[in-house]
């Protein structure tokens, strides 16, 4: 029989219901692959029992002869951003270390309903601010791929959900939640040759998720190819009166609606989107990636999103400014971390509290935050950069004339090395030049593999569509899925 833990969550769902296997047999080998992979530093929490009574759930159900959940008998990793009953749950901050929370997120709770299990919680950057992994304060995540040059530099799995696209990448968990507020999901996804959409914002439930930055966090899924992502999806969407910016819709069916012909549709190719200093392997990767949509029968358009070279900078004023706003609730009063010396007043307690709680990164976000906000400066920055974003958004309808989705490169190179831009922030924030643009429009986005470079490291494509049109962005990601042939996977090292 197949190893079980190279099974997607498709066919562990088909497999399941067809008998060719039990639930509890597909738990207990992905919490063994789990367990072996601590190396990878990709889980925080594991937790065995949970996946394991999810799973003896659907083989008494099938037993007994009742339809089968959704998700029955597919185990996933949980980023550690949502928040999980009774299961530690901390943002990978200091400051939230020895959470518990006495609630679920509406997205956990929607995928344990479907019948999900949970292998555990997911390292990701603390507070979700990274593009690396390495701001986490248990330790970075390491991915599983390896450059072939012989040597053995560890390399960065993506941020911020790098322990989510990491343990799918190494087969230790057919698929996992990811939070996306400016690429997240596609970039994490892009370094290491999986799947991952980011939705429409409002389509998943932002209650019970640690916010980073309210008007731009959004909750997808990461997997192993675009039929995974889509079966994902349909269970984390919905609407919640809980969250306010939730939309009252409907959930489409986008697995029965995936099809990988293009006939009829135009793709759209912005050309602001060819930046400086483009490495050649993007650039011939993109033009695969247009000649693939042909292929199945789109027409290709060149359009214009002129406001593009403006995204970074609005970006990294807006998202800081609701940071520093969200992130004044940890203040040691209520839970999460306390340093108070005898003798201490309230002003020193918040103070300590958060010096020693948060990292470097949730600092410099906060700091640069509330210099944003604070008089005299509210309007020079915050005000403008909104404005910026109403332009952005803007760009995208009048592209949305010409064309029906977007094609551009997931990010702007392979995966790079752990320490090799941790010193450098805008080295690093430049990673999200082609992820945050659609992150600030709130539309559908997803990356799917497209090759390798010349190192045999996975590069990445990003559909960028309509809003509420998940549907057309997966089934253009399909299309280049069937035709790029991506097989390649990590060589097991750990």
């Amino acid at each position: 029989m197949t190893d079980l833990t190279d099974l997607g969550i498709r066919d562990l769902r088909d497999g399941f219901r067809a008998g060719q296997f039990s639930a509890r047999d597909v738990a207990t080998a992905f919490n063994a692959a789990v367990a072996a992979a601590t190396p990878l530093n990709a889980f925080l929490v594991e937790t065995p029992d949970h996946a394991l009574a999810a799973a003896d759930a659907a083989d008494t159900a099938r037993a007994a002869g009742d339809a089968p959940k959704p998700l029955a008998g597919v185990p996933i990793g949980m980023k550690d951003l949502f928040c999980t009953k009774g299961v530690a749950s901390t943002a990978a901050s200091h400051i939230l270390e020895g959470f518990v929370p006495e609630y679920e997120s509406t997205v956990s709770q929607k995928l344990w309903d479907a019948g999900a299990g949970m292998l555990g919680k997911l390292n990701m950057d603390q507070f979700a601010m990274g593009s690396s992994n390495e701001t986490s304060h248990f330790g970075n995540v390491i991915s599983p791929w390896r450059r072939a040059d012989g040597g053995n530099a560890p390399l960065a799995p993506g941020g911020s959900s790098g322990g989510s696209s990491s343990a799918v990448a190494a087969r230790i968990a057919p698929g996992a939640t990811g939070t996306d507020t400016g690429g997240s999901i596609r970039q994490p996804a892009a370094f290491t040759g999986i799947s991952g959409i980011k939705p429409t914002y409002g389509r998943c439930s932002r209650w019970g998720v640690i916010a980073f930055a309210s008007s731009l966090d959004q909750a997808g899924p990461m997997a192993r190819d675009v039929r995974d992502c889509a079966i994902m999806l349909e269970n984390m969407c919905g609407f919640d009166q809980k969250d306010a910016t939730s939309l009252d819709l409907p959930v489409p069916q986008w697995e029965a609606g995936l099809n990988a012909g293009l006939k009829g549709k135009r793709v759209g190719v912005p050309k602001e989107y060819r930046v400086d200093g483009m490495p050649p392997e993007i650039e011939a990767l993109w033009q695969q990636g247009i000649d693939w949509v042909k292929d199945a029968g789109a027409e290709v358009v060149e359009v214009s999103l002129p406001h593009t070279k403006y995204a970074l900078p609005a970006y990294y004023i807006i998202a800081p400014a609701e940071a520093s706003s969200n992130l004044a609730r940890y203040d040691g009063v209520r839970y999460g971390l306390r340093d108070l010396p005898e003798g201490a007043n309230l002003q020193e307690m918040y103070a300590r509290t958060r010096a020693e709680g948060f990292g470097d990164e949730v600092k410099r976000r906060i700091l640069i935050g509330t210099y944003v906000l604070s008089a005299g400066f509210y309007d020079a920055y915050y005000t403008q950069a909104q404005k910026v974003r109403a332009l952005i958004a803007r760009d995208f309808e009048r592209a949305w004339e010409a064309c029906d989705v977007l094609l551009t490169p997931t990010a702007p190179s392979a995966a790079f090395a752990l320490g090799e831009k941790s010193a450098d922030p805008i080295a690093m924030y430049l990673n999200d030049v082609f992820t945050v643009p659609s992150s600030l429009a709130g539309l559908p986005a997803m990356s799917v593999p497209g090759g390798v470079d010349a190192m045999g490291l996975p590069l990445g494509l990003q559909i960028i569509g309509r809003p509420l049109d998940e549907q057309g962005v997966l089934n253009a990601a399909l299309a280049i899925e069937e035709r790029a042939g991506f097989v390649a996977r990590p060589e097991r090292w750990w």
